[in-house]
């Protein structure tokens, strides 16, 4: 059970790096475009800030968390079993 759950929230957190990532590169390709008065998105991605980019970002550090804590907890339960 605790692997299948750890293997899936990875690859979610492998999905959500890719999205944070690509949310990053638009951001500044839309803010040199904006700088230099070519329209590459900055409008819409402001729009997706907050109900798309950020969360995206929250999830990322709590998953990131939790998987850390799931290996500790994991870890304390094996050396005390042994």
């Amino acid at each position: 059970m605790k692997e299948t759950f750890l293997t899936w929230l990875n690859r979610l957190l492998v999905a959500d790096v890719f999205l944070v990532l690509f949310a990053f590169l638009w951001f500044a390709v839309a803010v040199i475009g904006h700088s230099i008065g070519f329209p590459l998105g900055f409008d819409l991605w402001y729009k997706l800030w907050q109900p798309v980019f950020n969360p995206a970002i929250g999830i990322l550090f709590l998953g990131a968390f939790l998987s850390w804590l799931i290996g500790k907890i994991s870890k304390q339960f094996d050396t005390n079993s042994n």
